[in-house]
């Protein structure tokens, strides 16, 4: 249903770092370059982080929110992992999270522009 999804940056350059360890640990790879937008994806550009000159960081319970689907357990870890490594925030550690439905494991991070991003599997289920 959804083609591509986009997030706000203060900057590019840093953003891009972020996200480039953020998400290959999900097995994304950057795709596309432009001069004020990055895309990334598996087979094609379906998140895009866009510059937005002027752009205020957001508050700490704002900025959008992106959920990433993981094959495992361990690609939510190692998504948290990095991102912490690539200086986002702890917005939620990994760990099951029953009060979203069974097997609902699951990360949030907080980017460099207080975006929220998470990174979730199913345990037990296919």
């Amino acid at each position: 249903m959804i083609d591509h999804v986009s997030v706000a940056v203060r900057d590019l350059g840093v953003s891009a770092r972020f996200y480039r360890a953020v998400l290959g640990a999900l097995g994304f790879t950057q795709l596309e370059t432009r001069p004020a937008t990055i895309g990334y994806g598996k087979q094609y550009a379906e998140f895009w982080i866009n510059l937005r000159a002027g752009v205020q960081a957001v508050a700490e319970n704002s900025g959008a929110h992106v959920c990433f689907r993981a094959r495992t357990t361990e690609m939510v870890d190692a998504f948290h992992a990095a991102a912490l490594s690539a200086g986002g925030a702890s917005d939620g550690a990994p760990g099951l999270r029953p009060q979203h439905g069974e097997g609902y494991y699951a990360a949030f991070v907080r980017d460099l522009d207080s975006n929220r991003i998470e990174a979730v599997t199913f345990v037990g289920q296919k």
